[in-house]
């Protein structure tokens, strides 16, 4: 039983989850590596690797391998799936020799980026490996009901992409990507403060900021938050306060980019298919939709009704482990 173990992978540019069919989630890590120059070793992954960003030797960086949704650095990400899935099987007892498993991609991936990412895989000694696309495993995640001849519209908020796509009968109707998300939120943060206050502040704090006091373009009662940076001026370490207003409009940009994305993808829905848009509106998920206010906002700006999935930053890794029990179906759809 041990020897084919059956896994499913979320390979997101901000975190990886690993989902396995017995154990559910077994390992949320954000997709860090920490890296030394001198010698090319990996010293640490994921949390490990996070709590080092901004505060290591100069021979030792943290790299990002994936960006945009896209693998980046093909080499560091292989290292980076070895050494996670080797904490899984650590984890579970487990030596999971050959494990079957079903990764996802995000649609708007070439075969290039499609090959580089199985074969990064395939280089841990998976006995398969199934693609499947990012829309579908985080419908089927959000428990929609991707195989019947229904709409399912989901919308995924991730680190470095937004999807919005239309699903039914297993496969994807219409479908866009974005290369936008949080990490484009937090970087539209970074050169907000650099630009009216003259600080510089780094990724981590930018995504704290975020989280705190951002919000979707809503009215609401406004908060502030204490931020430390350097001075760009004197180059000493300066307090500011950070008002939730000032964030939202930083943030604008960003979120009216994903906004058109879905207006245009439903525009490209078939007519049939629009009726069920109406009834069952549209679901989102990824770390995007934990964004104060972006339920109420949507909602309004695209007149249909707006859900959260049951778990935003999980749905994907939840469907690609579920979709182990219906890949054949979803290839064939996809093809």
């Amino acid at each position: 039983m041990l020897a084919n173990a059956e896994i499913g992978i979320d390979l997101g540019t901000a975190n990886v989850l690993i989902y396995s069919k017995n154990k559910g989630i077994v390992l949320n890590e954000p997709s860090v590596v920490a890296i030394d120059t001198d010698s090319k070793n990996v010293l640490a992954v994921g949390t490990e690797a996070k709590r080092m960003v901004g505060k290591t030797p100069k021979n030792v960086i943290p790299i990002r391998p994936l960006r945009e949704g896209v693998i980046a650095d093909y080499d560091i990400t292989a290292q980076m799936l070895k050494a996670m899935l080797k904490k899984v099987s650590k984890k579970m007892g487990l030596s999971m020799r050959k494990p079957t498993v079903v990764i996802c991609t995000p649609s708007g991936s070439t075969s290039v980026e499609r090959r580089a990412i199985h074969n990064a895989v395939k280089s841990y000694g998976a006995k398969h490996v199934h693609l499947i696309e990012e829309p579908v495993a985080a419908a089927i995640g959000a428990d929609l009901p991707v195989e019947e001849p229904v709409a399912n519209v989901i919308l995924d908020i991730g680190g470095g992409t937004s999807e919005v796509a239309i699903i039914s009968f297993g496969g994807v109707v219409s479908c866009r990507s974005i290369r936008n998300g949080g990490d484009k939120m937090d970087e539209e943060i970074i050169q907000h403060v650099r630009k009216h206050y003259n600080i510089l502040i780094g990724e981590r704090t930018a995504e704290q900021i975020k989280m705190q006091i951002g919000y979707a373009l809503i009215e609401h009662e406004e908060e502030s938050m204490d931020v430390r940076g350097r001075d760009m001026v004197t180059g000493l370490p300066k307090t500011i306060e950070l008002t939730s207003t000032e964030i939202q409009s930083a943030l604008r940009e960003s979120l009216e980019h994903i906004l058109e994305t879905v207006r245009a993808t439903l525009e490209d829905c078939p007519p049939e298919l629009s009726g069920d848009i109406v009834d069952h509106g549209v679901v989102i998920t990824g770390g995007g939709a934990l964004l104060k206010g972006m339920q109420d906002w949507l909602s309004k700006e695209i007149y249909v009704p707006v859900h959260l999935a049951p778990n935003p930053l999980e749905s994907v890794a939840i469907g690609t482990g579920r979709s182990l029990k219906m890949i054949t179906k979803l290839q064939k759809a996809a093809k």
